[in-house]
């Protein structure tokens, strides 16, 4: 394994990410395997539990006790796994020679089979931070700044705090992490999470810069409003598109900023196509305002309670009545769609279900249609909205 692999998973109640990383061999002058131990570290220092899987059918060999000494220098709590346990019944013998890592008692499993990973799932649970531990400060508004390599990222955070709190190069790449600062004025609480920038896989031949990738994907997850930084130079490319998509799949607050426009020639109508050229780049996201700088925080203020506000079920109601006096429900061989009601069930972003007779039916420009109405009466500029659609005795969540 050399790309990262990684996705959410649950157990017990709780929601957790798993990250695999590439083998580590503790000794080698090879140029990837270094990288790859390199990469594996990076993973080792960011997580909360590490499991440590070996093999029963090579047994315990010199290099797991090299990495075991590693792990163990890192603190994180380690739980250890012996896979190819593949019978049942019957222990193999090899298996209680792992106990001499020194790591506490071995779980076997089978990533064939499948056996044993409750157990250490279970083993894994107990070193999850408290749940309570892990609620943040509501007041604090969380900002992701995203964008492709070079784009001035680290240079729009140094000028927010009003310090050098990033190394800003020339050099695409410098950050190679996801960097958390916390920042308070009078109009609020932020910490800003300058991002490693993504480029195309293609290039991404450094496993360390993969694993950036990663860290840039999950400061997205836990962001409250994405900041979209966009090079005024070269316009919105094919990989702006593909990083800001990454914030508009996550449902996040987004706000396109338009960077190194001092750069940039300017006259008359410079900006307007500017404006023009990202709306028509960006179709997916024109509820993104367009911003510069200097009234970045009240619009983050802006478009992070957009991303929270609760509309009530009589207020939607009265919209859907409106919009389906306007224009009429499709139909389908001679079936009308019906709609019934719409209620909204979740926020950040706006979660809307709308209950109708036959889901087929509810074609997707109808869908848009009714997204703009509420738009039109509620603004929610700079979120997304997701509208989910029910056929009538179906639950709402």
């Amino acid at each position: 394994t050399r790309d990262r692999i990684y996705g959410e998973s649950e157990w017990c109640g709780r929601k957790f990410r798993l990250v695999d990383t590439g083998g580590i061999e503790p000794r080698t002058d090879d140029q990837i395997l270094s990288f790859m131990r390199e990469q594996a570290e990076i993973a080792i220092q960011h997580a909360d539990v590490i499991i440590f899987l070996t093999d029963v059918k090579t047994g315990l060999t010199a290099s797991d006790q090299e990495v075991a000494n590693m792990l163990l220098r890192s603190h994180k709590p380690i739980v250890l796994a012996v896979n190819k346990m593949d019978s049942t019944g019957r222990v193999d013998p090899d298996f209680y020679e792992f106990y001499n890592l020194g790591l506490g008692d071995p779980i076997a499993v089978s990533a064939v089979h499948g056996h044993g990973t409750g157990d250490l799932l279970d083993a894994c649970l107990q070193y999850f931070p408290p749940e309570d531990d892990e609620e943040e400060d509501e007041d604090v508004i969380k900002v992701a700044i995203i964008g492709k390599p070079n784009v001035g990222k680290s240079s729009l955070t140094n000028r927010i705090l009003g310090t050098e709190r990033m190394i800003v190069s020339n050099v695409a790449g410098t950050t190679r992490d996801a960097i958390d600062s916390y920042f308070e004025n009078e109009q609020g609480k932020y910490v800003f999470i300058d991002t490693a920038g993504m480029r195309k896989k293609s290039k991404v031949d450094d496993v360390i810069e993969r694993y950036s990738v990663l860290r840039a994907t999950m400061a997205i997850d836990r962001a409250d409003v994405c900041l979209i930084m966009i090079d005024a130079q070269e316009g919105v490319t094919e990989q702006d598109t593909k990083v800001a998509g990454l914030a508009h799949e996550a449902g996040k607050a987004c706000i396109i900023v338009v960077n190194k426009w001092d750069l940039v020639e300017k006259d008359g109508k410079t900006m307007d196509k500017m404006s023009d050229d990202i709306r028509r780049d960006l179709s997916y996201m024109t509820y993104a305002p367009i911003q510069r700088v200097p009234r970045l925080f009240e619009m983050i203020n802006y478009v992070h309670n957009q991303s929270c506000m609760r509309i009530s079920t009589g207020m939607l109601n009265n919209i859907l009545a409106d919009a389906q006096t306007r224009v009429q429900p499709p139909t389908d061989r001679g079936r009308r769609l019906k709609i019934y009601y719409m209620t909204q069930v979740g926020v950040c972003p706006p979660h809307f279900v709308v209950f109708c007779n036959e889901r087929k039916l509810f074609h997707f420009s109808y869908q848009r249609y009714l997204e703009n109405c509420i738009r039109n009466v509620f603004g929610l500029e700079g979120t997304p909205v997701i509208m989910s659609i029910r056929e009538k005795g179906d639950k709402e969540d």
